[in-house]
């Protein structure tokens, strides 16, 4: 998959993508990403790429012309241009992992100032948000789309690493442990020192549900529950999250 990122601070993209997962991807050429400087794209011999808003009111516009002029030199027919925005859809794991599997190349434009001319839309597929509230500029949810994305595509990481994460099936991850086993009178559940792999899973299966059920009931999805976690949902219920 290939990332091709417009914005006005391309050290700041730069110096991210050269950490972690998302370089050993690079390097594993499982993904490329292009940084695209929107000033390159101005029309103007100072490199100007926004000015005052029609109609008055504070905050600089960022024009459409070098925004529309940085898409067309790099989309092709696979192309998915997202536009980071306050109002746009909030991204979350269902979008993260729609956007791994469907798409070739995604193109991602860094929001600042007080925003686009309105007229960008016009050659944008979405907006999109990471949450409910506003940032200095659009690099971060850039940043952010990339790694989520990064994550689950095939060979990044082991499936295993992700198959049981926070938001896969509704659900919340489980709670995990490591040494030592005893810190401060709170022990490592016993469960999970006994080396019963089929116990190991049921506590697990039975912890992502309590997490969830506990910290974000709007999650949980009935429809694709079992029985038995069904029945498990009621007991926490009737208990009040405490068994």
């Amino acid at each position: 998959m290939k990332f091709t990122i417009i914005t006005l601070f391309p050290n700041l993209i730069q110096t991210n993508i050269n950490e972690s997962i998302v370089k050993r991807a690079v390097e594993k050429k499982l993904i490329d990403v292009e940084i695209l400087n929107l000033r390159d794209f101005s029309t103007l011999n100072n490199q100007q790429i926004d000015d005052y808003q029609y109609g008055g009111g504070a905050g600089m516009v960022i024009m459409v012309e070098p925004v529309v002029k940085a898409i067309e030199s790099c989309k092709t027919k696979d192309s998915l241009v997202l536009l980071t925005s306050p109002q746009g859809i909030t991204l979350n794991q269902c979008i993260a992992k729609e956007y791994s599997k469907n798409f070739k190349h995604i193109i991602i434009i860094c929001g600042h100032y007080e925003g686009f001319d309105e007229r960008v839309l016009d050659y944008v597929d979405f907006e999109i948000s990471i949450g409910d509230y506003i940032l200095t500029g659009g690099e971060l949810p850039a940043l952010i789309l990339v790694d989520s994305i990064t994550r689950l595509i095939n060979g990044v990481i082991k499936e295993d690493s992700h198959i049981n994460d926070s938001f896969e099936n509704n659900l919340l991850d489980h709670p995990v442990y490591t040494k030592p086993l005893d810190f401060r009178g709170k022990k490592v559940p016993d469960v999970l020192i006994s080396g019963h792999h089929a116990k190991v899973k049921d506590y697990r299966n039975k912890q992502r549900l309590k997490n969830t059920y506990n910290k974000r009931p709007d999650l949980i999805n009935y429809d694709t529950l079992s029985i038995d976690d069904i029945k498990y949902l009621k007991e926490l219920k009737d208990s009040k999250g405490e068994n």
